[in-house]
């Protein structure tokens, strides 16, 4: 197997490491001098970075660019394809984090590549995959699962008050209280910072960790309680409006 040692001392473009970690693990805050596009085989991670917080599933990817910032938590046993690449070479790549919805291909690729020793022959079958994976991902689409977190430190610490107790049910002007600002303000403010109302915001936020929380096998009516739903028809509606299909069917994608 390939060490991390090797990202860092093996002149590649592309260098794939495949690792496996148990439910509530959690890496600590890091970047990396090298771009990642993290691959979940199995499992549902979540992945913080200063400005969002993002929901990686199953067969989903997820790119982070060289120097972000960024803590991970396993909610489940995670086994995980990570690609480090050095994008010097390539203009069309993400400059931001993003989520894509990895094709078929990539996908296929992705795993031929773990395959492939970290110095490879750049000029073989090898080198000639892991050039075709950067082209695949220069084309992929992207999905949304991420909640954005504000600059702003009041509407920051807001936000991560939240995001700890989803279920709590404090009013527009508490939330205002909290970070010390009128009502107005607030609410000015949070959109500009995250092009979301607090409203909205609050509401994504819930359903991402619902999903989170459904990854792990817990059951709908739980969640959606824990979640702060008044019901699990309620919850369900909401979640079909967001995601395309219900809870139960999610995962089965």
């Amino acid at each position: 197997m390939k060490s991390s040692v090797e990202v860092c001392v093996v002149d590649r473009q592309v260098i794939a490491l495949e690792d496996q970690y148990p439910a509530g693990f959690v890496d600590d805050w890091h970047y990396h001098s090298r771009a990642q596009l993290i691959y979940t085989a199995k499992g549902l991670l979540t992945v913080f970075t200063e400005t969002g917080t993002f929901v990686l599933p199953p067969q989903r990817a997820l790119w982070i660019p060289a120097g972000i910032r960024h803590m991970v938590r396993c909610r489940s046993d995670i086994s995980l394809c990570v690609l480090y690449i050095n994008t010097a070479e390539r203009r069309n790549l993400p400059e931001q984090c993003r989520i894509l919805i990895a094709s078929d291909l990539l996908r296929a690729l992705i795993l031929q590549a773990m395959k492939i020793p970290a110095a490879y022959e750049v000029t073989n079958r090898e080198g000639h995959i892991m050039q075709l994976i950067l082209d695949e991902i220069e084309q992929m689409p992207i999905e949304h699962l991420v909640v954005p977190m504000p600059n702003d430190s009041r509407l920051h610490h807001v936000c991560s008050a939240f995001m700890q107790e989803p279920s709590q049910e404090k009013n527009l002007t508490e939330w205002a209280d909290l970070a010390c600002m009128s009502r107005r303000t607030f609410t000015r403010l949070f959109r500009k910072e995250t092009n979301m109302s607090f409203s909205s915001w609050r509401q994504y936020a819930r359903l991402l960790e619902a999903l989170s929380r459904l990854s792990t096998g817990e059951q709908v009516t739980k969640v959606a309680f824990d979640v702060g739903y008044n019901s699990s028809s309620a919850f369900t509606s909401m979640f079909h409006r967001a995601f395309g299909v219900p809870p139960s069917k999610y995962f089965e994608r």
